[in-house]
């Protein structure tokens, strides 16, 4: 008898957070960060444009605002009229607009045009908080500083009974403590991969989802 027929929905978190890896990975070998870019600096504004919109809108948008402002200092020096018509179908364009724009300053005039690949520096600037820099740390750099929360993560996370929390930051914090540094990256990508395919916020799939025999929230 294998440890995973062990488990059971109440079986504590870090008894299960193994086989929920290892099931994830198997029916999700292509997950990955589903924004395009091509470098550390793409990625950051790609994810800043992210926010309360869908990877797709945005896959849409960065290849045009991308060719007419390729770098850092391109973005700070443009117009903020012309940079918020180009992000303007990813919804609050005005602020992500002034925040790419602020983020490229910074970036263009006080890192030489570099992304920092600091936690600290990278969330000094504007529109960063610690998602989009644990996107960037971990796509960018392959540095797992933490672990990236999106809604997708909160969800799953609160279904599989992995924490109570709803707050992004305590839900980082508590994923922090069971699973093992060298999964924080990969993990976030797994459960998202799940959560669209899956696990989705309106109907989830439980009957055919691998995890629903160790699974607190699964119903049939």
């Amino acid at each position: 008898m294998t440890t995973a027929t062990l488990l059971t929905p109440a079986s504590p978190p870090a008894e299960r957070i193994p086989e929920i890896i290892r099931r994830l990975r198997a029916e999700h070998p292509d997950a990955c960060c589903a924004l395009n870019h091509d470098n550390p600096y793409q990625l950051l504004v790609a994810t800043i444009l992210s926010a309360q919109c869908t990877d797709e809108r945005v896959n849409k948008v960065t290849p045009e605002l991308f060719t007419r402002f390729p770098t850092p200092r391109a973005m700070a020096e443009a117009q903020r009229t012309d940079i918020e018509e180009a992000v303007r179908s990813t919804g609050f364009y005005r602020n992500k607009a002034r925040h790419i724009q602020e983020a490229s300053q910074i970036i263009a005039f006080e890192h030489d045009g570099e992304v920092p690949a600091d936690m600290a520096e990278l969330t000094k600037l504007p529109g960063v908080a610690r998602k989009t820099a644990n996107v960037v740390l971990g796509v960018s750099y392959h540095i797992a500083d933490g672990i990236v929360v999106d809604t997708h993560v909160k969800r799953l996370t609160n279904r599989l009974g992995l924490t109570t929390n709803q707050n992004p930051n305590k839900i980082e914090k508590d994923l922090m403590a069971l699973v093992p540094r060298e999964d924080w990256i990969d993990i976030a990508h797994l459960l998202i991969f799940h959560g669209r395919r899956v696990c989705s916020a309106r109907k989830p799939d439980c009957t055919n989802c691998v995890l629903n025999d160790i699974c607190p929230s699964a119903g049939f």
